[in-house]
């Protein structure tokens, strides 16, 4: 789907009626722009599903340190739930019930859950408030 609209946009941007008519006309560019933002999405969409696929499921002992491919759950004021996974920080998923938010090792939060343990304690910084959450599960 990513990529048909790349195509599209680029057929658009290099359409002969799309050249520009005077020096202030950036209709060709505003449009090869796109294109590109477009085929760069796409790209990163492979990439992820690619890297997703090569996930080995595997269930986490308890006391192992949260990792790639782990399943968080983080309990303070509310009860979080979050996946760490190679690409696609952002995304979230619906699991039992539950929106699961993927978060990359990179991302701030995934900089602090990794390596920690169930049972540990993370402050979490939002803006200026500053929270205290248990890491509940790791799973």
């Amino acid at each position: 789907m990513l990529t048909q609209a790349a195509l599209a946009t680029h057929a658009e941007a290099t359409d002969e009626e799309n050249k520009a008519e005077d020096k202030y006309d950036t209709r060709g560019l505003e449009a090869s722009y796109l294109a590109h933002g477009q085929s760069k999405a796409a790209e990163e969409a492979a990439l992820a599903v690619t890297q997703f696929q090569g996930l080995v499921a595997r269930t986490i002992p308890p006391g192992e340190p949260v990792s790639l491919g782990a399943f968080v759950v983080l309990e303070g004021n509310t009860t979080n739930y979050y996946f760490i996974g190679p690409r696609a920080g952002g995304t979230e998923v619906e699991h039992e019930g539950n929106t699961v938010l993927v978060i990359t090792p990179q991302s701030p939060l995934g900089r602090q859950l990794v390596g920690k343990k169930q049972g540990d304690l993370v402050q979490l910084e939002l803006g200026s408030i500053r929270s205290e959450y248990r890491l509940a599960a790791v799973g």
